[in-house]
């Protein structure tokens, strides 16, 4: 009998298609065995407010254990499960392949699929998830300004808080006046070079933050693929990679953006192509959560193969002997944050290791913080989770404010501003946010 677990976590298809996956009395009964389980470790703790949700629970019963909390008071535990992984990949020593066969937030995605199925998501959680239909109205003259203007103002956000249980006081993403996929050169350089472990041409996977509010971040990437003479495409045709949908549990419109997606995605695969997101949640999504839902799919296994952090990709090729370093301007001093949802795509961590490799050329004095934002999408907005997303990210925000920086980042644009929004809370000076990618744009001296 195996006393611990010593080897990688593996995850397990999710068997989502089966109905019993919907059993409510079969999923509250393993709920159990996992809380059990959860409740004599409790080394995740410090992750999110799921886990000192159960151990309140469980610590109010008469004889502390699990057996004696009702059933329904489980879903306080569901509900503040914002799906990060990092118990799983990062705390856990009972996952597959140790015999408990523990898997924490797909246990918490099955719960909420249940709810969802069940008609107990509102109108107005299902609509914050709908990030194409929120977005249409980017890039429209006159419109997108007038969105923006009247959003900004205290009675939009009041009716944003009576109408969609948005807090009044949550940083909101602003519409951009130009998406994306309508601003981006298409006209990519032409020198190809072949590399060893990356493809020698990118396909751009646009996101729906990046299309539809900054932009910004998608042109540096093109400029420094340029720069590096990679030429690259943008995706011709894309819809929401899904991940908001997973977090209300609604897997069925999961499985909608996948058809939409899918089979466009796979001709780039097929075509030797890397495929690159700058959003750490969409490119987890096409590596981890639609290849376990989908694990029959070719395309979907294929996309998976493919799918490229922009930083994972640039590490290699500077490994292969074909990233220029020819950096010219000094960054200073640099707090950088790494997203959940970027840890625990299992590639080391590749945005520091540009940071690096920019630092031996020119000045750069890094400061890396490890830990959850609280933002995690739309759960750092609504009303009843804001606050817990900012205590959650008081230790963040301390750490991103040491040293005075002169730029603050994240590979997650969110987290980037909940960032910024806790260090001006704290009364920290605001610093200067860039993404990763606006930095090394800036350091090539583009």
């Amino acid at each position: 009998m195996r006393e611990g677990n010593l080897e990688a976590p593996t995850r397990h298809p999710l068997d989502w298609q089966n109905p019993e996956f919907y059993d409510e009395a079969s999923a509250l009964k393993e709920m159990e065995r996992v809380f059990d389980i959860c409740h004599g470790c409790r080394r995740c703790v410090s992750l999110c407010q799921s886990f000192p949700n159960l151990f309140d629970l469980v610590d109010a019963t008469e004889d502390g254990e699990v057996h004696g909390v009702k059933k329904e008071a489980y879903w306080s535990v569901v509900d503040q499960c914002y799906l990060c992984d990092l118990c799983y990949m990062t705390k856990c020593p009972y996952t597959p392949p140790h015999q408990w066969n523990l898997d924490f937030p797909h246990l918490m995605l099955r719960a909420k699929a249940i709810k969802y199925r069940k008609g107990e998501v509102g109108a107005a959680e299902k609509f914050l998830a709908s990030t194409d239909t929120h977005g249409s109205f980017a890039g429209i003259p006159i419109v997108v300004q007038a969105v923006n203007a009247i959003n900004r103002t205290k009675f939009a956000r009041k009716q944003m808080d009576k109408l969609l249980g948005v807090h009044p006081d949550a940083w909101m993403p602003e519409l951009a006046p130009q998406r994306f996929r309508w601003s981006a050169d298409k006209s990519p350089v032409t020198v190809v070079t072949n590399g060893q472990r990356t493809p020698g041409k990118v396909a751009i996977f646009s996101t729906c933050y990046v299309n539809y509010n900054e932009p910004g971040i998608g042109h540096d990437l093109l400029k420094v693929l340029t720069h590096n003479d990679i030429p690259y495409v943008i995706v011709d045709k894309e819809s929401c990679c899904g991940m908001p949908k997973l977090e209300l549990g609604d897997l069925e419109g999961v499985a909608r953006h996948k058809a939409d997606n899918m089979p466009v995605l796979a001709r780039y695969a097929k075509e030797g192509y890397a495929i690159v997101s700058a959003v750490p949640s969409c490119t987890l999504m096409f590596k981890q959560e639609l290849p376990l839902m989908f694990p029959g799919c070719a395309d979907t296994q294929a996309v998976k193969a493919a799918m490229f952090d922009p930083f994972e990709y640039l590490v290699a090729r500077h490994k292969d002997g074909l990233l220029k370093t020819d950096f010219s301007t000094a960054l200073g001093k640099v707090s950088y944050h790494i997203p959940c949802h970027g840890r625990v795509q299992n590639i080391g961590k590749k945005t520091e290791e540009m940071f690096k490799l920019i630092g031996t050329r020119v000045e750069v004095k890094l400061n890396t913080v490890e830990r959850c934002s609280g933002h995690a999408g739309t759960y750092g907005v609504k009303k009843p989770y804001h606050p817990v997303a900012m205590k959650i990210g008081k230790p963040v925000f301390k750490a991103m404010a040491r040293d005075e920086p002169d730029f603050i980042s994240s590979d997650c644009a969110l987290a980037g501003h909940h960032i910024a929004q806790g260090m001006q809370l704290a009364g920290t000076p605001a610093k200067a946010l860039q993404h990763p990618l606006s930095l090394v744009r800036m350091a090539y001296g583009l």
